[in-house]
């Protein structure tokens, strides 16, 4: 069955396209910064797997942001660089809209989560996890960002509102026994073609489906 973005998510995928084009990195423009397919399959796969209410508030959080004359790709790459570069991050704090404790807090918890959603998934998909980012962020360094850097990078750009939805929303699928990271990771393989994560992960490990 083919991969179905919603018009919903295809919009909000093709507004922070053109917000990740404009963002400046230390050491010059990124590779991935020429990369329109791959940087819509990540992200609508990621998109797709959230709730409407997740996808609208977070449509409303680009809208009010480029209103605000911010770019909030720029905001979660910089603040990332508050536990990969600590030093260039105390430069460029000052620029960045003041972190609210109650927020952090839902952030945390949704870092927690996810990262143990993560590691289960790496034990099951070994390859197909493995390719990517390290999951901890005991492993973060200038040239290393972990998965739950960037997590937490990203989530502190949404609006309190976004992050009480999301954090709802991650509660709900750990009673229903459900694994965010395995469904965004689903929908990623479907778009590149995979009928499943076992069939991508055969494929990567040099077998055969």
């Amino acid at each position: 069955m083919a991969f179905t973005v919603t018009p919903r998510v295809r919009r909000i995928a093709e507004a922070e396209w053109k917000l990740f084009e404009q963002v400046h990195n230390i050491g010059g423009r990124a590779s991935c910064q020429d990369s329109p397919d791959t940087f819509f399959i990540m992200r609508s796969s990621q998109l797709m797997a959230w709730s409407e209410a997740m996808q609208e508030s977070y449509w409303n959080d680009l809208i009010t942001a480029t209103q605000q004359g911010r770019n909030l790709l720029t905001e979660k790459y910089a603040h990332m660089m508050a536990r990969t570069s600590p030093a260039e991050f105390s430069r460029i704090r000052s620029q960045l809209p003041a972190r609210l404790p109650e927020k952090d807090t839902y952030i945390d918890a949704i870092c927690a989560v996810s990262a143990t959603w993560q590691e289960q998934l790496a034990q099951q998909y070994p390859h197909l996890v493995g390719s990517g980012r390290a999951i901890r962020k005991e492993t973060d360094s200038l040239y290393e960002t972990s998965f739950e850097t960037y997590l937490w990078g990203e989530l502190a750009t949404y609006s309190l509102d976004t992050v009480k939805l999301y954090h709802a929303y991650i509660q709900q699928l750990e009673a229903q026994g459900e694994n965010l990271c395995e469904m965004i990771l689903q929908n990623t393989v479907q778009q590149l073609g995979y009928a499943s994560l076992t069939e991508a992960e055969v494929k990567l490990a040099g077998g055969s489906s």
